[in-house]
């Protein structure tokens, strides 16, 4: 892992280096730097180092204006010999607080607290990864699946319930603000479904809204005419007792619909 070293005292610099290099032989300092300047400059023109030790009071200032000039990714000790910033410090990336000179247990306590926090960190990254990777594949899953369309519908007739197949059915249509559809032998049906609904759970291949008061199947379409407006007008069979036109923006698709 790579670390940071800012402070502007040269003997505190290597008693820093020595004590981690005792501390942890697996961290390799990455640079230092000795000013909010030149702290800012390193973090934009490097990579962020997975951890930073960070004097606060340098010479061009408090350390914390480095945090308002360039965005600080890296987990962050910082080392003072004064203890009235400790308050402050918490409230940036710091995870500790060690007052100069520093111990060696002070710091291997630090450096414990760094690794089981880099190591939560990673086991949550994982686990979102984990989930994300599942939620895709089920998502695939279902795209794979192939979709399940409507086969018949339950409608009433008297004190009857009578299950009606889609093959039966000629055409859907609302008729003041109730859904209803006919079958092939002209008989009329309510049903307890919005045209919307029905145009989602039916199968595409076979049905098309024509309109936003109408689904047609194929066989249902006995003419085809022109109608003013870029629009076709249908004669259906059996008879629908309203104009059945094929409204302007779908005439495209009807016409491809009914190529098929």
């Amino acid at each position: 892992m790579n670390v940071l070293i800012v402070e502007d005292e040269d003997l505190a610099v290597r008693k820093l280096r020595k004590l981690v290099q005792e501390v942890d032989p697996t961290l390799e300092v990455a640079g230092v730097t000795a000013s909010i300047e030149d702290t800012v400059g390193w973090l934009k023109n490097n990579a962020s180092p997975d951890l930073i030790f960070m004097d606060i009071e340098l010479a061009d200032g408090q350390s914390f204006e480095i945090f308002d000039q360039v965005e600080v990714n890296s987990t962050v000790i910082f080392t003072t010999s004064y203890d009235e910033y400790a308050l402050q410090a918490f409230k940036v990336n710091s995870i500790d607080y060690l007052l100069k000179p520093i111990q060696k247990e002070d710091l291997q306590r630090s450096l414990k607290k760094f690794k089981d926090l880099n190591a939560r960190r990673t086991e949550a990254n994982k686990e979102s990864s984990q989930a994300f990777n599942l939620d895709k594949l089920l998502r695939e899953l279902q795209l794979q699946q192939p979709k399940e369309y409507r086969r018949r519908f339950l409608v009433r007739l008297g004190q009857r319930l009578l299950s009606i197949e889609v093959q039966d059915i000629a055409f859907f249509f609302t008729d003041e603000r109730f859904s209803f559809f006919k079958t092939w032998n002209n008989q009329k049906y309510l049903i307890d479904y919005t045209l919307d609904e029905l145009e989602d759970a039916l199968d595409p291949a076979l049905f098309f809204r024509i309109n936003r008061g109408i689904i047609v199947t194929h066989s249902t379409v006995e003419q085809i005419q022109p109608y003013f407006g870029n629009r076709l007008s249908l004669t259906l069979k059996p008879v629908f007792e309203k104009e059945a036109i094929v409204s302007r923006e779908k005439v495209s698709d009807f016409k491809v619909w009914m190529g098929k």
